[in-house]
């Protein structure tokens, strides 16, 4: 079986002085695909030299909700034109987003539209954050339609919320969220949705599996995120792997 772990922080210190094994690990359990997220203006600049040290590395340039305080005025300029630069190295445009939990809703909603702009201008998919902010998203897609769909990172939500997305071309990352007996909405809804709309994630090394809490995730944990969805769905995991890998490679190329 080959996978793609569609979201993961590979460049971020807590994985730094293991990375080649960690990548080593993942690939000797089919997971052949990475894609890193951008997520303020300075890692920005060091993902495209990240992407060629390391093989099967993708990158995305964004400014992600979270750390709003760090971003300055002009930065999502800059960040603009660093993406037409290095246009034919990106897969995607993100990671980006609204986050209900970070002040400033109304300067969030600004810049996710200024994502929004900027992957439309380059023909690229969106890599969205939410966190109790489905509405919000809803509202900015309205006001802005995205051209090239995206990817709904960690996505939980009902089947509602689901379809909502998936009208707009967007596909559901499926995470670690999975493993948890409180996501039992979530699951019913992933266990729904059109298999062909789904694709893996660990968000690594965030966002770990139920019995790794307080440990960085791992990219090589994507199988067990594949597996906590097997559970859940009534297709071969055979079948699965495929279409999960198709609809990486549908969205990200």
């Amino acid at each position: 079986m080959r996978f793609v772990d569609t979201h993961c922080h590979l460049d971020f210190t807590e994985l730094a002085s293991h990375l080649a094994e960690h990548l080593s690990e993942a690939r000797a359990l089919g997971v052949e695909q990475f894609v890193v997220p951008g997520v303020t203006l300075a890692q920005c600049r060091t993902l495209p030299a990240f992407a060629r040290q390391y093989s099967g590395v993708k990158i995305a340039f964004g400014l992600h909700p979270y750390f709003m305080a760090q971003h300055k005025a002009g930065d999502m300029a800059q960040l603009a034109a660093l993406a037409h630069q290095h246009s034919l190295e990106l897969v995607a445009i993100g990671e980006c987003g609204i986050d209900a939990m970070v002040e400033d809703i109304p300067a969030q909603q600004a810049l996710f539209i200024e994502h929004i702009t900027l992957a439309n201008a380059l023909g690229l998919p969106l890599i969205v954050h939410h966190r109790k902010s489905h509405h919000l998203l809803a509202a900015a897609f309205k006001q802005l339609p995205p051209q090239n769909g995206g990817v709904i990172h960690a996505f939980s939500g009902s089947l509602q919320d689901a379809n909502t997305y998936l009208k707009l071309g967007f596909k559901l990352g499926v995470g670690g969220t999975i493993s948890y007996p409180r996501a039992a909405k979530t699951r019913t809804t992933l266990a729904q949705v059109p298999l062909d709309s789904l694709v893996l994630e660990t968000d690594a090394p965030s966002m770990p599996l139920a019995g790794y809490q307080g440990q960085p995730n791992l990219p090589k944990r994507l199988v067990e995120v594949f597996e906590h969805l097997c559970a859940i769905r009534d297709e071969s995991p055979q079948a699965i792997a495929e279409a999960l890998y198709c609809a990486s490679g549908e969205m990200f190329g």
